[in-house]
């Protein structure tokens, strides 16, 4: 069989790797934590796509150990609306640890979250020490904010690739489907919000049996992450973004030697 020469190829030779409309692509994610348009259903097509995007996710040793519920009926997204969920003491403490109380302690850190995003009483020393009671629970409704699409992504507990103890590969597999749907989705002009909450424990409510009652998922599959997808009602909020330097976390050949430019 006679090869096809690669289209990015030229007489020369092969053209310059060309890596910055995906650059472009990874800088404009962002999360949409915003209410999207619940007029503005996903089309077809666009959930068509995201799929595929899953489908082709790199995942350990091939095991495509994980399945996707798709919700669009809004009677079904309205039964996941009332399922409540909280916050507890333990995640305050360790949140209050990853805020950053200024902008320019923000930028020094480079990394965490910006203390203003978040409530007032999960800025306290109270937070801080986990003296703050469970915070009263709320109904999910309050989270997919009218969300058209929701994704739910579960993964088989009882598989995993060989020689992962505890599923670390798997968990990676999960970060694999994940930011392929964050980057389709980000190509299609859809905004995506990862949700934690519907996987999430308070006060010996198992919110995730919960859900699974209403999508009638395998009591061995666990919920890995689900994400509500829309088009946003209004445009992104402009919000400080800090990363890193690569010299920060890049050591070239061994640790502690700075790569050379």
């Amino acid at each position: 069989m006679v090869q096809q020469a690669h289209p990015a190829a030229t007489a020369q030779g092969e053209a310059k790797p060309d890596a910055a409309p995906l650059q472009q692509l990874i800088l404009k994610r962002h999360s949409s934590r915003g209410p999207f348009d619940v007029t503005r259903p996903v089309p077809d097509a666009a959930l068509q796509a995201l799929l595929e995007a899953a489908r082709w996710a790199p995942t350990a040793h091939n095991m495509q150990n994980f399945a996707i519920i798709a919700v669009d009926d809004p009677t079904v997204i309205a039964r996941l609306g009332h399922v409540r969920s909280g916050v507890s003491p333990a995640f305050l403490r360790e949140n209050y640890r990853q805020m950053s109380f200024s902008h320019a302690e923000f930028l020094a850190r480079k990394r965490g979250v910006l203390a203003e995003t978040f409530p007032p009483a999960w800025r306290t020393e109270a937070a801080r020490e986990g003296r703050l009671a469970p915070s009263e629970a709320r109904s999910l409704h309050d989270t997919l904010l009218g969300g058209p699409l929701l994704l739910v992504v579960v993964y088989d507990a009882d598989e995993r690739a060989p020689g992962s103890e505890h599923d670390a590969l798997g968990f990676i597999s999960l970060g694999c489907v994940m930011e392929n749907l964050w980057l389709t989705a980000t190509a299609l002009g859809l905004g995506l919000h990862i949700i934690s909450a519907l996987s999430a424990n308070l006060a010996g409510a198992d919110v995730e049996d919960e859900v699974r009652t209403i999508l009638h998922f395998p009591a061995h599959f666990r919920i890995g992450f689900s994400c509500r997808i829309g088009y946003p009602l209004a445009p992104a909020a402009t919000h400080l973004r800090v990363r890193r330097d690569i010299g920060d976390f890049c050591h070239h050949n061994a640790w502690g030697h700075a790569r050379l430019d």
